[in-house]
């Protein structure tokens, strides 16, 4: 049975296009996206939703008193549409543990880091202070831990001389925009899983930084 994806998002959208591009050329192994739910009304990646056909739905988190009963009215959402994977794109809330462990093994997130280098917030600007040669973006299993969960799929771009923490950003998002539907696509293949903390491809154990973009044949 095709793979339901439910996208969360909070800004523009561009890695959500990308999957939505990779379903429409028949790139997520019949995967499709089903929905896209913001935490703000104005995100642009709404609109592109709509153009696509795709169900959208806002639940605004400043409505709640708290951030359980904000994942909570989220998972209700969520669930309606029967997802096999939820994917974060660009959507900006720390997630409680609870929900987390309701979509564990079918929750992934990108960041714009090598993780396990820079979790959190500024990352382009701190690759850049820290003198690193090379910047990029990592898919993973979202675990409690933030953005501590298994990396799938990293992808990596030179630092250049002149760079700052926006040309790096446009840089690593060229890369997210690879990345990201294909680790959706490995999934929907039922050839990627968690298992035990670990992630898994073709029932081998992936390396602590998972497999490099650029070593794929």
């Amino acid at each position: 049975m095709a793979c339901r994806i439910v996208v969360l998002i909070s800004g523009g959208g561009s890695n959500l296009q990308s999957l939505i591009d990779a379903a429409q050329s028949d790139q997520l192994a019949g995967g499709s996206v089903v929905a896209v739910i913001s935490n703000k009304a104005e995100a642009g990646g709404l609109e592109r939703a709509r153009a696509a056909g795709i169900c959208t739905a806002c639940i605004a988190h400043g409505d709640f008193d708290s951030r359980e009963s904000f994942d909570d009215a989220l998972k209700t959402e969520i669930d309606q549409y029967q997802p096999d994977l939820v994917i974060l794109a660009g959507f900006m809330r720390i997630l409680t543990p609870g929900f987390v462990r309701h979509y564990l093994g079918r929750l992934l997130n990108i960041h714009p880091s090598l993780l396990p280098k820079y979790p959190g917030l500024h990352t382009h600007q701190r690759a850049l202070d820290a003198g690193d040669p090379e910047a990029g973006a990592t898919v993973h299993f979202v675990t409690e831990e933030l953005d501590g969960g298994p990396p799938v799929l990293q992808a990596k771009v030179p630092v250049c001389d002149g760079d700052t923490a926006a040309t790096l950003a446009d840089k690593v998002l060229s890369k997210e925009h690879r990345i990201y539907p294909l680790a959706a696509c490995w999934f929907a293949e039922g050839r990627l899983t968690l298992e035990n903390s670990k992630a898994v491809l073709d029932g081998t154990i992936l390396p602590q930084n998972g497999i490099l973009f650029d070593d794929l044949p």
